[in-house]
């Protein structure tokens, strides 16, 4: 992926899984597995570990919990999809990244911070810095 890309970045659900599989957090910090590394107990992120790395999130598999994210943000919807567009809208206006999966039953979004999308490897980095 590349900058010009986002703010959104539309994967497969084999896509989603191969991301999360290549995931560990070692110290609070969530980081891309190279080929190679042993993790040590503990280190291995499951869909819950990753969503305490999210800005917020959309699941059918972690529960988001958007009414209180909406709240957070201190915005009003009258349903749940609404709920999540201003939210969406929230994040990606602070410079969020939209990980959007496709084909599966229910929705799965995931936003997170351009630099953690960038450090994981979503965003290819650039020749910059």
């Amino acid at each position: 992926m590349t900058l010009e890309s986002c703010p959104t970045i539309t994967l497969t659900p084999g896509e989603w899984q191969a991301f999360q599989d290549r995931l560990y957090e070692r110290d609070d910090r969530l980081e891309l597995r190279a080929p190679g590394t042993v993790l040590k107990r503990g280190e291995e992120v499951d869909p819950y570990v990753l969503s305490a790395h999210a800005e917020a999130l959309r699941s059918g598999e972690v529960d988001g919990d958007v009414w209180d994210t909406l709240e957070d943000i201190d915005e009003t919807a009258g349903d749940e999809e609404e709920a999540w567009q201003k939210i969406t809208a929230f994040y990606l206006g602070r410079g969020g990244v939209l990980i959007r999966v496709t084909g599966m039953d229910e929705p799965e979004d995931w936003l997170f911070t351009e630099d953690l999308a960038r450090r994981l490897g979503l965003i290819e980095q650039t020749g910059e810095g």
